[in-house]
């Protein structure tokens, strides 16, 4: 399912990249424009898994990236520093479309932010990437002449990541209780040696198993490894 939904959906951010270029306007305008290509992207992609959402999140969040990045690539002013500060320009206020009323086909963000006050992706977006910047890019600079290894070092990011996510994929399935387990397994896991420990991938597949028999899923935090992972190749931290 993952390998035919990223099939489906990776014209999308070919359109998103030439619409972006093509535009001349305020940084808030131009977020409205995407969302129908975006809205293309999640029906080709349930359509791709029969229903199934594999790569929603980051249809919404490498999709703002794309185009941030193509404003900034036009102004000669590519870097980290000043996509985000351009994604916060065009997404603000994104978060108070979860004040609206509840529906019948109210999103799992939208539901968490009822009932827990978690702003999810979205709040992760109107506030710049905080938990990329903070713990997925230190995570990668820190580890990578550590970790030769480019799946290991994914590996650790991602788990520097799942210390302080707010995965809304975790808590729409279960709740704030079960993030906060899988938060403390990270920094454990993290603080016996990570992946530069002998026995990592022993431990790996236990917690994989773990994880399976519990249903529970980080998908928010693997969203925001592949935004990690984007700001990475921005930097030329990685290849």
């Amino acid at each position: 399912t993952f390998m035919a939904s990223s099939s489906a959906i990776s014209s999308g951010f070919y359109e998103i990249s030439e619409l972006s270029h093509r535009y001349v306007g305020k940084p808030s305008d131009l977020l409205g424009l995407l969302r129908p290509i975006g809205i293309q992207m999640e029906e080709k992609m349930f359509a791709a898994t029969g229903g199934i959402n594999t790569h929603k999140g980051i249809i919404f969040s490498l999709g703002i990236l794309v185009a941030a990045s193509v404003q900034m690539h036009k102004s000669n002013t590519l870097s980290v520093e000043h996509i985000i500060d351009y994604v916060k320009t065009m997404t603000v206020g994104l978060t108070t479309e979860l004040t609206g009323q509840l529906d019948s086909n109210q999103t799992s963000g939208e539901r968490n932010f009822k009932i827990y006050g978690k702003t999810g992706i979205r709040g992760e977006v109107e506030d710049g990437f905080p938990t990329v910047l903070k713990s997925g890019l230190d995570a990668l600079r820190n580890s990578y002449y550590t970790l030769q290894c480019k799946n290991d070092l994914f590996i650790q990011t991602l788990f520097s990541l799942m210390t302080c996510c707010d995965d809304s994929n975790i808590i729409s399935r279960h709740n704030p209780e079960t993030l906060r387990e899988v938060q403390v397994l990270a920094k454990n896991f993290l603080e016996s040696g990570g992946m530069s420990q002998d026995n990592a991938h022993l431990k790996l597949n236990e917690m994989d198993q773990y994880f399976i028999d519990q249903h529970i899923s980080p998908g928010g935090s693997a969203d925001l490894l592949a935004v990690t992972i984007f700001f990475g190749l921005i930097e030329n931290i990685i290849e």
